[in-house]
């Protein structure tokens, strides 16, 4: 049974990564063409997940996951000629942020199917455990 827990908790693990990326994809979609304050474009974020695990869960299997960490993204800048904008510096040229809709998109889709993938496996888990428990009866 300990093992259905540990299922349980991986899986757990799982989807709330996936949500944890799915919300920063949204946050860089929402600020696609967005400036902070100071003036400088929005800086992509990105998640970092790290696996929690040791010798013997390695052996096992069990391998949860966590959010490491969301941090900027070192990609360039998009620069876009457009003199009437009023960001636009001497020459013409507006920096925007380094965020590129086809890709966020794709991340976005790639995250739904893991959350899925998770949910199901999740799912699944809970029906074994469920008929487990009326084999017992």
């Amino acid at each position: 049974m300990n093992d259905l827990f540990k299922t349980f908790e991986i899986s757990a693990s799982g989807m709330y990564a996936q949500r944890i990326r799915m919300n920063t994809i949204a946050s860089n979609l929402a600020n696609y063409e967005s400036f902070k304050q100071a003036g400088e474009p929005f800086k992509k974020l990105e998640v970092v997940f790290k696996a929690i695990y040791n010798e013997e869960s390695l052996k096992k299997g069990n391998i949860p996951v966590k959010v490491e960490e969301i941090r900027e993204s070192d990609n360039p800048f998009r620069i876009v000629f457009d003199p009437s904008h009023p960001k636009a510096n001497s020459e013409g040229f507006v920096t925007y942020p380094n965020v590129e809709l086809v890709k966020e998109m794709a991340d976005m889709i790639s995250a739904v199917r893991s959350y899925e993938a998770n949910l199901n496996a999740f799912g699944m888990t809970r029906d074994m455990a469920n008929r487990t428990i009326e084999l017992w009866r």
